[in-house]
């Protein structure tokens, strides 16, 4: 047996992306994926999962107390939103007429930006 690298798999969502959430206590939001974490196959939506985190008072906040921060959500718990008819869609690749991968929108065959 030998040390196997754990690389991360090829994900489908990326920053900047509009997500539904599909599962979960957040389900039927929709936002903006503001970052993605792909050693842990997660992904932090705008106003999504919002948690309460106490803080101390310190130079950015000289009051403390609670502040509510997004929490990050499994990548399977997300699905894309078509750029064109505004549903849920799968995400597909192909090559585009430079030749070069792109990321399609199942539905719509659309190409997402």
């Amino acid at each position: 047996m030998g040390n196997k690298v754990n690389t991360p798999s090829k994900l489908k969502i990326r920053t900047g992306d509009l997500v539904k959430v599909i599962a979960g206590d957040s389900k039927g939001q929709q936002g903006k994926v503001l970052s993605v974490l792909t050693d842990k196959n997660r992904a932090i939506v705008e106003g999504i999962n919002l948690v309460s985190k106490h803080t101390k008072p310190n130079a950015a906040n000289p009051n403390g107390g609670i502040i509510k921060k997004e929490a990050a959500l499994h990548i399977s718990n997300l699905m894309l939103v078509d750029p064109k008819s505004g549903k849920t869609t799968r995400v597909g690749r192909k090559l585009n007429a430079d030749g070069k991968l792109v990321r399609v929108a199942k539905i719509s065959g659309e190409e997402i930006k």
